[in-house]
């Protein structure tokens, strides 16, 4: 989950980055693309006022006319075409207006003062602006001062439509190509994450297989760049092992170094068992001994439950249980019922499965009249709650109230001394299901006795 996690942010980050940089370049390239087309559209408007500029200051020869009657382009005489010309004298009480036929009964607009000192110094703009019918047009505009022959400002439009029409079709043409190269850079993305992090999906399910018991170390080659990290993992485990191989080591040599001594007080202590110092200290020295015996285990429990636990099949040890129990509870002809499906599998170690289940057997077969059932449930949550097994011991016995149920776990308790055993069945079956975050809970059976149902981690 997690590495699909992190292939999805990589992803959508380098979506977002693919996305944002096409968008960019193509704004980059349609604004180049159309400062290109402006300067081919004004080289080719420069070409008519180059030509009218010739016109006005070397008028033919015993002409004293300056004014241009034409250009020898058919766009400036066809009315309203969006190709205009003008020629304005402005050193005239009243401005002379000489313009192409085109332009009809219109005037071309000026344009606004260019603030470029170069540009004004040689008399020369360029812009757009809006001409007849609304239509915006391309402008070139020169201002000629001929001395004693006028001033003039000689101006020279076109349909700025053709612009817009060109960049139109180039930015369609560059985002459809633009929309094919992101779904060629996005699925090429996508396959580098899927197949970039498969070596992760692998780690990430050889350490779910190694926690619920079915591996012990990662197998298999993995990239130079994840090789250290699983050597490294496998080293973890192994250093884990060792840790807990001592642990259990010393707390073996613990209890060793314990009984000797604490056997030695009892035996002293009995000995002289008419003393009430000697009472006193067998008293304390029995429950050092169950104190002892009590942490001791849960120390040998902890310690093996922090390895990393192996799977154990359920049904082929209560089956075998239940063989033993009826043979051990021959002579009160108990019937043990057994309803184990195949596939049900209990997450730790196979000798603490035996004693939880082997204790409530056992104490149902004490109280049972005729029959005890057995069943054993796998449960396989949705979401992320984990995996849990249930086994379910009934018998047809007396059973037990509410507070009896509260009391008879509680260590060493027993409710009817008439039965053998020591009370600390069911309480040894409360810590071991604790240690594996398992529950015993205790209700009415509906075959009229007790029940007793373990849950424990399944894998």
């Amino acid at each position: 989950m997690r590495a699909n996690s992190l292939a999805l942010r990589l992803f959508l980050w380098a979506t977002g980055w693919t996305v944002v940089i096409l968008i960019v370049t193509g704004v980059v390239l349609s604004s180049l693309y159309r400062q290109a087309v402006e300067r081919a559209f004004d080289r080719r408007l420069d070409v008519y006022l180059r030509t009218l500029v010739a016109d006005v200051a070397s008028p033919e020869e015993g002409s004293s006319e300056r004014f241009p009657q034409s250009i020898g382009e058919p766009l400036f005489e066809l009315p309203l075409s969006g190709w205009y010309w003008q020629v304005t004298r402005l050193d005239t009480p009243k401005p002379e207006v000489h313009s192409s036929r085109s332009l009809w009964d219109s005037n071309l607009p000026r344009l606004p003062a260019n603030k470029d000192a170069l540009a004004l110094s040689a008399g020369y703009q360029k812009g757009y602006a809006q001409g007849p019918e609304d239509v915006r047009l391309r402008l070139v505009e020169r201002n000629i001062d001929l001395g004693d022959d006028g001033r003039y400002l000689i101006e020279v439009a076109g349909n700025a439509s053709e612009i817009d029409e060109e960049m139109l079709s180039f930015d369609r043409v560059i985002g459809a190509t633009f929309a094919v190269l992101a779904g060629a850079l996005l699925l090429t993305t996508a396959l580098q994450v899927r197949f970039g992090l498969f070596p992760l999906k692998r780690i990430s399910e050889s350490l779910a297989a190694i926690r619920s018991g079915r591996a012990e170390r990662l197998e298999g080659e993995f990239p130079v760049e994840i090789a250290s990290l699983a050597r490294e993992t496998n080293a973890l485990i192994d250093a884990n092992r060792e840790i807990v191989e001592r642990a259990r080591t010393h707390v073996g040599n613990l209890a060793h170094a314990l009984k000797t001594p604490l056997s030695v007080i009892f035996n002293e202590a009995a000995a002289r068992s008419a003393d009430p110092l000697a009472k006193k200290v067998l008293e304390q020295t029995e429950i050092m001994r169950d104190q002892v015996a009590r942490q001791l285990e849960r120390a040998r429990l902890a310690a093996r439950f922090t390895v990393v636990g192996t799977l154990i099949d359920v049904p082929p040890v209560v089956t075998a249980l239940a063989r033993t129990m009826e043979k051990l509870h021959r002579e009160r002809d108990i019937a043990i019922a057994v309803d184990a499906p195949e596939h049900s599998y209990f997450r730790g170690e196979g000798q603490d499965l035996e004693q939880m289940v082997g204790n409530l057997v056992d104490n149902a077969c004490k109280w049972a009249q005729s029959r005890v059932a057995i069943e054993v449930v796998a449960d396989r949550p949705a979401g992320d709650d984990k995996p849990r097994v249930r086994i379910i011991v009934d018998d047809d016995g007396p059973g037990l109230s509410p507070s009896e149920r509260e009391q008879v776990a509680l260590r060493g308790r027993r409710l009817d001394e008439s039965k053998p055993g020591s009370g600390l069945g069911l309480s040894i079956v409360v810590e071991l299901a604790g240690l594996y975050d398992g529950v015993l809970s205790l209700g009415t059976a509906p075959i009229g006795g007790l029940r007793a149902e373990l849950a424990l981690p399944s894998g």
